[in-house]
């Protein structure tokens, strides 16, 4: 049986992104037009023999409108967006305690360990954040060195560097804007 997938492609400030998704809009796959070979690789990996024919999306999901939000500095726009991976039970573990690092904040390797009580599993956990087929959504670009440096990042350190920027910057907005309502 082979799957069929909807490719979008969107346009961002670090470059083209690759937006994959299912028949029922779950994110399957989200990563950057120059890291395609990258992407094609996880997905291989996550479905085997199954991998997804991509089909061009006519109409935008809502993965790629919550991306756009993102992207124009609306951070929680992508917070609820549905997802389907075939990672392990502990990739899966990992994806989801990604999702709960607020935005603008970091985590280093060993503190995402222990928050999924698996505190001796540092490289593991590195493992399974390079695992990740679901760049930004699965906010792997929010995990950092034990020593604060930034490290390998799928999309690239200058990429990682900018999402993270975007980030304190959005969430400095929205604090300002609160304070002012208050």
């Amino acid at each position: 049986m082979t799957l069929s997938f909807a490719l979008e492609r969107l346009a961002t400030p670090t470059g083209r992104m690759l937006i994959v998704t299912d028949d029922s809009q779950r994110l399957r796959a989200v990563d950057w037009q120059d890291h395609e070979p990258r992407m094609m690789t996880l997905l291989r990996r996550h479905y085997g023999a199954d991998v997804p024919r991509l089909v061009e999306r006519a109409a935008p999901s809502a993965a790629r409108r919550a991306l756009e939000a993102y992207f124009a500095g609306d951070l929680a726009a992508i917070a609820g967006l549905p997802t389907a991976t075939n990672g392990t039970p502990f990739q899966r573990a990992v994806w989801e305690a990604l999702r709960r690092i607020p935005a603008g904040c970091t985590r280093s390797y060993a503190a995402l360990a222990a928050e999924i009580g698996r505190a001796t599993a540092t490289r593991a956990v590195g493992l399974a954040n390079g695992a990740n087929p679901i760049a930004i959504v699965v906010p792997c670009h929010r995990v950092i060195g034990a020593d604060g440096s930034l490290t390998g990042y799928g999309g690239g350190l200058d990429r990682k560097r900018w999402l993270l920027a975007h980030e304190r910057v959005a969430v400095a907005a929205n604090d300002a804007r609160s304070r002012a309502t208050a």
